[in-house]
């Protein structure tokens, strides 16, 4: 089947809303309109948005790169969404929506034009649900889901298809729960999001070595997700052994994430893809670790920190530092190793000289 290219927003798999102003825009979006730029004539209204090599005269871009300065000059755009630097890049007959965020804004008017789908109140006559849960009548209950003893459904939220929710959950408001999505040992606050395949409250890694080998130590707490939380598909979080795993509020996981149990993300951090953190290390607000990076347990990392890509950090890192490699150190010391390395490595090959 030949594939064919078409604007974002497929009427197939996302809704879309009114067409919008250029002063309605530029309020959802807190930007100004620029005077010196003005739309093309016979166009009042927007129906959607595009990047810039794509779109057309009632549809919205944004330039947030200057390597793509270029594409802007050039793009047939009716409104582009850019900062006070590029507002002389925008073509005649385009629009100019100028904010010190673009990208912000950009997230904000794409979410005007196409909402998220929101939930269709009732159960779905395939969900097996015990008497005791407690479901808000405003709730969406997918096909084939299961929901145990006592749990609790807050107004609003949608449990999808296959997804289970084990005995004494309990989701807050306007939760997203996807489908072959598995919870227990979890209590959830308002607007968290669980895609596909997410894993979470199952038992942590834990057990003690006896005379006849491994004995499974039992896992008594809980999974703490804080309003907001996001976590990608399939993803997994063990709860606690002793204590709570917690996730801060508005952190995000990224997809094929671990985190062990007794582990406490502070507010607002991230984990890029394929990261691990070990049991019961602990995050400050705002840190970011980026792809395949691996925590050991039992260490500290301080707020606003960054791990890099591929990092093994095996210590404590201040908050507010940058670190690489494996072990893990500040960047400037790890180039600068690098940076010796390839000199050693060029003076072997010239025979010493």
């Amino acid at each position: 089947m030949t594939q064919v290219s078409s604007p974002p927003g497929d009427a197939r798999f996302f809704q879309r809303a009114a067409p919008a102003t250029l002063e309605m825009l530029a309020e959802i979006g807190n930007a100004r309109i620029e005077p010196a730029r003005k739309p093309v004539s016979g166009v009042d209204r927007y129906v959607g948005v595009a990047p810039l090599q794509a779109a057309g005269a009632a549809d919205v871009s944004f330039l947030d790169n200057r390597r793509y300065a270029a594409v802007l000059e050039a793009s047939s755009a009716g409104a582009v969404i850019v900062a006070p630097a590029f507002v002389d890049k925008v073509p005649e007959g385009c629009a100019a929506l100028v904010t010190s965020t673009p990208y912000l804004a950009w997230a904000r008017i794409a979410a005007y034009f196409h909402p998220a789908t929101g939930a269709q109140a009732g159960r779905h006559p395939t969900a097996v649900i015990d008497p005791t849960a407690e479901i808000d009548a405003t709730a969406e209950i997918g096909a084939y889901a299961c929901v145990g003893r006592g749990a609790r459904i807050g107004a609003r939220s949608i449990i999808g298809p296959h997804a289970v929710v084990g005995d004494g959950v309990s989701i807050g408001a306007h939760c997203r729960i996807g489908a072959h999505v598995t919870l227990s040992h979890a209590l959830l606050g308002d607007r968290v999001t669980l895609f596909p395949g997410a894993r979470i409250g199952q038992e942590g890694f834990g057990f003690a070595v006896g005379p006849d080998g491994f004995e499974t130590v039992p896992q008594l707490g809980r999974v703490i997700l804080e309003d907001g939380v996001e976590i990608g598909a399939n993803s997994t979080i063990d709860r606690g052994s002793a204590q709570d795993t917690v996730i801060g509020a508005g952190s995000r996981l990224d997809n094929l994430v671990q985190i062990g149990h007794n582990a406490r993300l502070g507010r607002c951090c991230i984990v890029v893809s394929q990261a691990g953190i070990s049991g019961s290390t602990e995050l400050g607000d705002f840190v970011t670790i980026a792809a395949q990076a691996g925590l050991i347990g039992h260490i500290k990392i301080g707020a606003k920190a960054r791990i890099g890509a591929q990092c093994g950090v095996m210590s404590d890192v201040e908050a507010g530092s940058d670190v690489i490699g494996s072990p893990a150190m500040p960047f400037r010391e790890f180039f600068r190793n690098v940076a010796v390395l390839r000199k050693l490595a060029k003076k072997d090959a010239g025979g010493g000289r």
